[in-house]
């Protein structure tokens, strides 16, 4: 009897399994809650009232700076290594300046670490064989900013990464076929403002426990870089699992990867 295994070759199973163990299994709350020694609830009630808009706010504001950025400059083709950790290291000291001053720094200092956090997105979607140039790549890099987070406005508590894809979908077409005839001449296009909602809202979910974190006294300025690190740390194992995944899809089809995907047991 075969099997949508029988497909591939052994490395390229064997990378697929590793995907999907970063996108199923990211662990943020978890690696925040250990750092700050106490449950991260402890910080969601330190925050103002309704600071859940207004980080969904700042975040929204926040990709439409990121998107015209990856669109305008991340034009170089070429393949090697990512630089997961100079970026790491640039978004850790934008963290630490931003412990440094509070919550009142949010405004500025995720717009900053957001566009380092999409431009190691991108260096990993190019280590992984993607052509950067290409405007279905760089939206790609997008949709990373989707993935392991709970949207505001769903009611479940989690969802996998091929029900976030698809609840995309629509969106990320929409879009693509608005910049391919027009570029980003009008930022408040209707296809980009729902593009972008779609990716904010479950974006803004991760930032906000970022955020709580950040709120609990004992976090200063140096836990303040470390819980940056962190946040990229998660980006970047999302980008690793998506462009993995986009790579083979590539090779094999969309279908079979999916198949496979949803069969395996890590």
């Amino acid at each position: 009897m075969t099997t949508p295994f029988d497909e591939f070759t052994e490395a390229d199973l064997n990378d697929l399994r590793i995907a999907k163990s970063k996108l199923e299994y990211p662990g943020l709350t978890a690696k925040i809650a250990a750092l700050i020694g106490k449950p991260l609830e402890t910080g969601f009630k330190l925050l103002p009232r309704n600071w859940n808009e207004k980080v969904a706010d700042v975040a929204q504001a926040a990709l439409l700076k990121g998107l015209e950025f990856a669109i305008r400059t991340m034009g170089e083709v070429e393949t090697r290594g990512s630089r997961d950790w100079l970026h790491k290291i640039l978004v850790t000291g934008s963290g630490v300046a931003g412990g440094a001053v509070g919550l009142a720094s949010l405004p500025i200092e995720l717009p900053i670490s957001t566009t380092i956090i999409l431009r190691s997105i991108a260096d990993i979607a190019r280590s992984e064989g993607h052509n950067i140039s290409r405007l279905e790549v760089k939206l790609s890099c997008l949709e990373v900013l989707a993935l392991g987070g709970k949207s505001t406005r769903d009611d479940s508590a989690g969802e996998g990464y091929w029900v976030v894809r698809a609840a995309l979908a629509k969106a990320v077409s929409e879009a693509a076929a608005y910049l391919a005839e027009r570029g980003l001449a009008e930022e408040g296009a209707p296809p980009l403002v729902r593009l972008v909602a779609a990716i904010a809202s479950r974006f803004s979910a991760v930032v906000t426990e970022e955020v709580a974190a950040k709120a609990v006294p004992v976090v200063g300025a140096a836990a303040g870089g470390t819980i940056n690190y962190l946040f990229m740390d998660h980006f970047q194992e999302m980008a690793r699992g998506h462009f993995i995944v986009k790579r083979l899809e590539n090779k094999y089809g969309a279908e079979l990867v999916e198949t496979a995907y949803k069969e395996l047991v890590i």
